[in-house]
């Protein structure tokens, strides 16, 4: 892991996590690309980083805008956690029942292989990318007239914070889906108003990352327990360039998710993830 692996991937990472465009695509691509090993103990590590600065990019990028949405009084508070706490528990059933299926399915005969080890295959990423693309397009494209049709609403409804997060829990295990390019867009296409369906899928970012974080510390300790691997001084300070690389990475691509959504330009998004997915089959084909 040099360092200008670590910036490439730091800056692909930073900008496709936060854009709906699926950042585990673009990370699976570049790994390929770079000739690196994603279950090796550093770039296990690296990932972890890469997901801690993202998650402080969204919080520095929206917390005055949480602050006005979510906190003007201990009613609008409720409300919200509310919502949030709905989303993400249908978000944990429904993405741990699609993992639970395969384990008894597609690896029953394999106890140690875990999802990852199939969606990080470039032949299903590129049908993934190209359904989160079709999604973002028809938001994009139906945006006027379905707010001509549905008054936005100024806040979500309970069941409209359930659907976003069942459609974030069929995210979450298919690398490619955009879990911010569907969640908006189910906002959108279910009558919420841009804005709050931005600020709302961003605060499921937040809540989801610690587990994720979690969950990759360890595979961390299961792949390395000695932690000589992951946790010797360049490899920490190489890991820490790239958190804060993402960070800056993610910010830039939160301006630009947000001046494209509010242009109404979100329909481009969905364009992007069409032609990438043509772009992640055409690397298949070309033995990656």
């Amino acid at each position: 892991m040099t360092f200008l692996n670590v910036v490439i991937l730091a800056i692909v990472q930073g900008l496709a996590e936060l854009l709906p465009v699926s950042s585990s695509a673009h990370v699976v691509v570049a790994e390929k690309l770079l000739s690196l090993d994603p279950s090796s103990p550093p770039m296990t590590l690296l990932l972890v980083m890469l997901h801690t600065g993202t998650m402080f990019a969204v919080i520095v990028y929206f917390w005055q805008r949480w602050r006005d949405a979510y906190f003007q009084n201990s009613r609008v508070f409720w409300q919200a956690a509310w919502r949030v706490v709905l989303a993400t528990a249908v978000t944990g059933i429904v993405g741990e029942g699609i993992v639970k299926i395969f384990e008894k399915t597609v690896f029953r005969d394999a106890p140690h292989a875990e999802i990852e080890d199939l969606f990080s295959h470039l032949e299903l990423i590129a049908p993934a990318l190209a359904a989160a693309g079709i999604l973002i397009l028809i938001a994009g494209l139906l945006e006027k007239s379905i707010a001509a049709r549905i008054r936005a609403r100024a806040d979500l409804s309970l069941q409209q914070a359930g659907v976003i997060g069942l459609v974030q829990g069929l995210c979450l295990p298919f690398r490619g889906f955009s879990r911010s390019g569907a969640t908006i867009s189910t906002g959108m296409l279910l009558g919420v108003g841009k804005a709050q369906a931005e600020i709302f899928s961003f605060a499921l970012a937040v809540v989801l990352t610690p587990p994720i974080v979690a969950r990759e510390v360890m595979r961390l300790m299961r792949s390395d327990p000695s932690g000589g691997g992951a946790t010797n001084a360049p490899v920490v300070l190489l890991s820490l360039l790239g958190a804060v690389v993402a960070f800056g990475a993610g910010l830039l691509a939160l301006k630009w998710l947000s001046r494209w959504l509010e242009a109404g330009r979100w329909y481009l998004f969905g364009i992007y993830c069409l032609v990438a997915a043509a772009a992640v089959g055409l690397l298949y084909k070309a033995g990656y």
